[in-house]
């Protein structure tokens, strides 16, 4: 009877984490399609319908890709992100000065989105071993100046074979990158609802 129920137990977990690991695939997938599509960096405001909104297709920052590539898995960090904050609102951050919630922006600022992932998802060490970062994870950075980024690691790795590529928008649209240890790592995660 015991082995009976250690077996069950076993199999209980194995499905548990292939169905995690085929979730962070999925996304791997979904974000690396998104640098099929061309796309220039505006980091203008839009007012955007709500749930689901976006941007113009054409247009976006850092934010977008990490949006674009939850949505294409059926995850609307729009309405997860606003759902939260117009619950607990003094936790997240006031770098903007806003006192209330704006469900065309919130979740389209980095800060706000660390915020999310830590309360929400599995908030995973920074280190400087590029092994510890993998497909699926959210890597956020600082630019110095107080200016943050976000990207999400992806299934491909980089010309010398050590590290996955992240596919980040900081300027020339949704690009597949080398950049992992291109700027300081403030916040590392992985999200999976």
């Amino acid at each position: 009877m015991h082995k009976l129920i250690l077996f069950l137990i076993t199999c209980t977990l194995c499905n548990i984490i292939t169905g995690q690991e085929d979730f962070y695939k999925k996304l791997s997938d979904a974000t690396l399609t998104l640098t099929e599509q061309k796309v220039t960096y505006d980091p203008s405001y839009f007012s955007i319908s709500y749930p689901n909104g976006d941007v113009p297709s054409d247009k976006g920052v850092c934010t977008d890709v990490v949006i674009r590539a939850y949505r294409k898995l059926g995850i609307d960090l729009q309405k997860e992100v606003h759902e939260d904050m117009k619950s607990n609102f003094s936790i997240y951050p006031k770098n903007w000065g806003l006192s209330k919630t704006d469900k065309n922006i919130d979740h389209r600022r980095v800060p706000n989105l660390m915020r999310f992932f830590s309360r929400f998802g599995t908030v995973k060490s920074i280190s400087n071993k590029s092994e510890d970062y993998l497909p699926g994870d959210i890597v956020c950075w600082s630019l110095g100046g107080g200016l943050t980024h976000i990207g999400l690691v992806v299934d491909k790795k980089s010309s010398d074979q050590k590290r996955y590529l992240i596919v980040h928008n900081i300027g020339d649209g949704q690009v597949l990158a080398d950049c992992l240890f291109d700027y300081t790592i403030i916040g590392h995660y992985c999200y999976q609802k």
